[in-house]
């Protein structure tokens, strides 16, 4: 396990480039799996979930050209193994690895995964809805104790309707994947209509899928016989975008964003004037600008009243947002609710933003109040997700002395390159064995 090791006081400024959606890029690779013909994957950035997924798709027996580091992979699933298998250990390093159920249902008509889906602790996430999806589709299911799980439907995948007891992104996606080369018509009510949902829907139509709906809360997919290859590009990571932004923002910089998606920006824009931020997007170049020195200050509700920052399906706030707002909230002068309603274990992170001197009252796994501004002083703490991780290193960058920030690698799944594009910005960041 290797630390970062952050001397905070520098002001985050400069130019960054946004690499590809991790959440787009998973499901996108494992779409890959149903094509008769190569797939090009462009924008894929260089993260480890990314590279597990690779692995999984050459377990499967998926010929994959290119690297991650190269941001461009082409992958050739015309030959997949049968049974189709994955291994344990790529099912139990990565939740996404889940996400070859559907394409293996569709293609191959069955798939072992070997092992429970990995990924963050951030609170109970449910299989069912997938695994309930694809019974109405015919699919047969064996869940063992381990946590290995066989999906079979030996007469192939039947189109049905099915509503989504929750509106799950990876479920959505999932379920489309297997509804696309099934018999008939599938029709899917609560879907998630996040931009990666969109960016998977919008490939496999280009690939031959029929769907309809895209970026609505309901899909009609009807089966077709085969989906051909292409070129596809994966859209920029506005989580990745915002997290940066949050970073310049805490420490008075200004900041030149290459990459980013107009409409996903705008669509986060609300939450963040929230705090009395602004900022401009070109979207014809894909460039955002952040003015420096932007004075944050709560925006009150009505009547003065406290307001309220909930995550949701989107076009609401992410959950994926959630615990870097709280960060920028530490600096901005006012008081916030912050409500996370998905996970009941992402506000646990909260108590080294306390141990940092930050004025947070924790009222339950799901509510915290945030007052600021607050001086931010260094410390040792461990990161426990992705997101909270990258949300440590924002509060280290604002505080005064020295952090040591552990499990560095849970942070490396899903930004890309961290400490050498903060470094890039102005900040004083290492990593250490």
């Amino acid at each position: 396990m290797s630390r970062f090791i952050i001397k905070g006081g520098n002001r985050i400024s400069g130019t960054h480039q946004v690499p590809g959606n991790k959440n787009a890029a998973l499901p996108m690779l494992a779409a890959t799996l149903l094509a008769s013909e190569p797939v090009t994957l462009e924008n894929v950035p260089d993260i480890l979930d990314v590279r597990k997924m690779v692995e999984g798709l050459r377990e499967l027996g998926a010929l994959v050209e290119g690297s991650p580091a190269e941001h461009r992979l082409t992958i050739d699933a015309r030959q997949l193994k049968t049974p189709a298998t994955v291994s344990a250990k790529i099912c139990t390093s990565i939740r996404t690895s889940f996400l070859f159920a559907g394409p293996c249902l569709a293609r191959c008509g069955s798939i072992l995964l070997g092992g429970a889906p990995g990924g963050d602790s951030i609170g109970r996430r449910r299989l069912d809805t997938h695994v309930n999806g694809f019974r109405e589709m015919g699919a047969e299911t064996v869940f063992k104790h381990s946590g290995a799980i066989t999906l079979s439907c030996k007469a192939g995948l039947t189109g049905t309707r099915f509503v989504l007891d929750e509106t799950s992104v990876m479920a959505t996606e999932n379920l489309v994947m297997a509804a696309v080369l099934a018999k008939g018509t599938t029709t899917l009510y609560n879907v998630a209509c996040e931009p990666h949902v969109q960016n998977l829907c919008n490939m496999l139509v280009a690939m031959g899928a029929n769907i309809e709906g895209i970026s609505t809360n309901r899909l009609i997919i009807h089966g077709v016989e085969r989906l051909g290859g292409g070129t596809f590009r994966v859209g920029g990571d506005a989580i990745e975008a915002a997290s940066y932004i949050v970073a310049a923002l805490v420490t008075k910089g200004e900041l030149t964003l290459q990459g980013v998606e107009k409409e996903d920006m705008d669509i986060l824009l609300p939450v963040f004037r929230k705090f009395g931020v602004t900022w401009t997007v070109d979207a014809a170049t894909r460039t955002l600008h952040l003015p420096p020195n932007q004075k944050l200050r709560t925006t009150y509700d009505l009547g003065k009243a406290i307001p309220k920052i909930e995550d949701g399906p989107w076009p609401m706030t992410p959950s994926d947002l959630l615990s870097v707002l709280i960060v920028l909230a530490t600096q901005t002068r006012g008081t916030e609710l912050f409500f996370e309603k998905m996970f009941e274990s992402r506000l646990y992170f909260v108590d080294h933003l306390i141990g940092m001197g930050a004025r947070i009252v924790q009222c339950d796994p799901h509510r915290a109040v945030v007052t600021g501004p607050t001086h931010l002083h260094g410390g040792t703490v461990s990161s426990p997700d992705i997101r909270a991780g990258i949300a440590l290193i924002i509060a280290a960058l604002c505080a005064k002395g020295e952090t040591i920030i552990h499990n560095a690698e849970s942070i490396d799944r899903g930004y890309e390159r961290v400490e050498e594009n903060l470094q890039a910005l102005g900040a004083r960041i290492v990593r250490k064995p």
